[in-house]
């Protein structure tokens, strides 16, 4: 099943994002399979990074919860807030 991650950074962050960066591109790349989408969520001027959105495949809410513990933004507390929500794919059509 596919889940839904909105993760909102807490104001200030942007030197945590940056310190951390390397190790979320790897958790990612090291989960790629399981990947639908993934990227940072853009400021209004689109001049930084204030969040993440993902698509994710887990088996259930739990494993999505452990996939967003896992998340090094997550670890290193850049998150102001994260969502998960499950999603379902209409468009395009697969």
């Amino acid at each position: 099943m596919l889940f839904m991650f909105h993760c909102v950074d807490k104001a200030g962050a942007a030197d945590v994002r940056a310190a951390n960066r390397a190790e979320h591109l790897a958790y990612l790349e090291a989960n790629a399979d399981r990947i639908f989408a993934a990227g940072p969520l853009l400021s209004d001027d689109q001049s930084g990074m204030v969040g993440s959105l993902l698509i994710v495949e887990c088996a259930d809410a739990a494993a999505a919860q452990a996939f967003a513990a896992g998340d090094p933004y997550a670890k290193a507390g850049l998150f102001d807030s994260v969502t998960i929500r499950p999603w379902r794919r209409v468009y395009p059509k697969a």
